[in-house]
């Protein structure tokens, strides 16, 4: 067998032999131990503080406690098993927001040599939802100027994004627009009229990956896609309305055009929706076969990958710069529209509301990258899953405008509760490769807030902060309240903490929009 399921293959530990392989380094990080789970080529590093360790534990508490065989891994299992995979360097990396995910945890960061025949790419180290990612727009608007406007704001917003489960696009869009959108991104969207040429700029590779091939990409997938194109979808993705809370780097902040406390701004979550999650379906089935092929052994089936330089891992590579296209397509759209939202709410154009984009940043996906490994420069594919990339400042792929804060790193909060905007470190480029947090991560099981929590005194909650709140399914919003995530102030401050990346903007929010 290529690959051992989740759990069968692992030693039975209680949990305090489990402990044993966990060694506290720093108040804000610890190391897992070679012998933790089978086959590890390298340790793993994860970064927690004081507060946020006991969840990370009990998942493992629970692990150690029960017979099953069947279900999710703990985080710490999965960035383990991550530590086995052929031809990954320096560590396995789980961030402050890390939990259980499908094969990498979410909140888990890995590179693998480039030049190492047997390293591979997984496509459970970049998740369904290819390129999810977060955009931030700023305006000139002041929250006391948007007070008595804030419900037509929401309504406005709502009415302009097609949201929820199966939502579908108001951007035209055909089989042949489809296919350039995959292969040109966001130089798509400006060519149609659908972004500004500036947008681009300030947007992680520009806004299209060279690597993308239409071709890599099935049939299936191009028909889940094409019609949802300018779509927020559902689950955690969100467009929120929000305000500058605090600052805590002025000059960085105003390189953003981040200027005073209670500037009115704009973030957007969303994906590549179904045809990412076909892309990754797809791949799973192929590198299977591949596995088997090429005697790839792995501690955990959700683990699936191939050999980079296979034809599976060159295929799987190329439909995924292609999804991730069509995610920054998808974001891009989703501005237009929000620009539309704001414009005709204040009988104003986006121009004269200054909407221009701070920054968008992708927190699922896998590049390759130049790092240092051991003093000397190497090729790398960095799985990002649930992490952000966090450059320094200097850095030659990070826009002009902030080569001296270092990029701006975007990290949403849960439903109604704050965001910040952070900037990349050089401690981050050598210790996390370049990586930082992406949110808050889950603390509950989706079953399980739907099982704990009352929609209607979530959504109560929401309008006794001030915020308004617009959303498709009602039901639904159980699962995304703050009492199902860590709290994102913490893994902020972890990081900022341990020095990967550093705190330079808080949001608050005065408006949710969600499916």
């Amino acid at each position: 067998m290529a690959a051992s399921s989740s759990q069968s293959s692992l030693p039975a530990r209680g949990y305090e032999d489990e402990l044993a392989f966990l060694k506290q380094e720093t108040p804000y990080r610890w190391r897992i131990d070679l012998g933790f789970v089978p086959q590890m080529r390298v340790p793993g590093h994860v970064y927690v503080n004081e507060a946020l360790q006991p969840l990370l534990c009990s998942e493992l508490r629970q692990f150690a406690g029960s017979s099953s065989t069947s279900g999710f891994l703990p985080a710490l299992k999965q960035i383990a098993n991550v530590a086995a995979l052929p031809g990954i360097v320096g560590h396995s990396i789980g961030l402050p927001d890390a939990h259980s995910g499908y094969g990498f945890a979410i909140g888990n960061v890995a590179a693998f040599d480039m030049d190492d025949p047997d390293a591979v790419v997984s496509p459970g180290g970049v998740g369904f939802d290819i390129n999810c990612g977060v955009r931030l727009l700023r305006t000139n608007l002041t929250e006391a100027a948007v007070a008595d406007r804030r419900e037509a704001l929401a309504q406005s917003l709502f009415d302009h994004i097609p949201v929820g489960v199966g939502s579908q696009g108001v951007i035209p869009s055909s089989s042949d627009s489809l296919q350039r959108a995959l292969e040109q991104g966001m130089d798509w969207s400006v060519r149609e009229g659908y972004a500004w040429a500036e947008d681009k700029e300030h947007c992680e590779e520009s806004g299209r990956m060279l690597t993308a091939s239409p071709a890599s990409v099935s049939a299936r997938a191009k028909k889940r896609g094409l019609p949802q194109l300018g779509t927020l979808g559902a689950g955690n993705h969100y467009a929120e309305i929000q305000v500058v809370d605090r600052i805590f780097d002025k000059r960085a902040a105003a390189q953003m055009g981040l200027d005073f406390e209670g500037q009115v701004c704009v973030l957007l979550h969303s994906g590549s929706r179904g045809l990412g999650h076909q892309v990754a379906t797809d791949a799973l089935l192929q590198m299977e076969r591949a596995m088997g092929r090429d005697d790839i052994r792995v501690n955990d089936r959700q683990l699936a990958c191939a050999r980079i330089g296979s034809a599976e891992g060159k295929q799987y590579l190329q439909a995924m710069a292609a999804a991730a296209n069509y995610a920054w397509v998808n974001r891009s759209s989703m501005t237009f529209l929000c620009r539309q939202a704001f414009a005709r709410t204040f009988g104003a154009t986006p121009d004269d509301l200054e909407m221009e984009v701070v920054y968008d940043v992708s927190h699922n996906i896998a590049k390759v990258e130049q790092h240092l490994v051991d003093g000397k420069p190497k090729r790398l594919l960095v799985h990002r899953k649930g992490s952000t990339r966090a450059f320094p400042p200097h850095h030659p792929l990070i826009p002009l405008d902030y080569q001296f804060t270092g990029q701006p790193v975007l990290i949403g909060g849960t439903m109604g509760t704050c965001s910040y905007v952070l900037t990349g470190t050089e401690k981050g480029m050598a210790d996390t490769w370049g990586s930082t947090c992406h949110g808050a991560g889950r603390a509950k099981s989706r079953a399980g807030s739907r099982r704990q929590l009352d929609y209607t005194e979530v959504l109560e909650a929401l309008q006794q902060k001030g915020i308004s709140i617009r959303v498709a399914s009602p039901k639904l919003v159980m699962e995304e309240s703050p009492e199902s995530y860590k709290d994102v102030t913490e893994v902020v401050d972890t990081c900022h903490a341990a020095g990967i990346s550093s705190k330079c903007v808080k949001l608050r929010p005065i408006a949710v929009i969600k499916g």
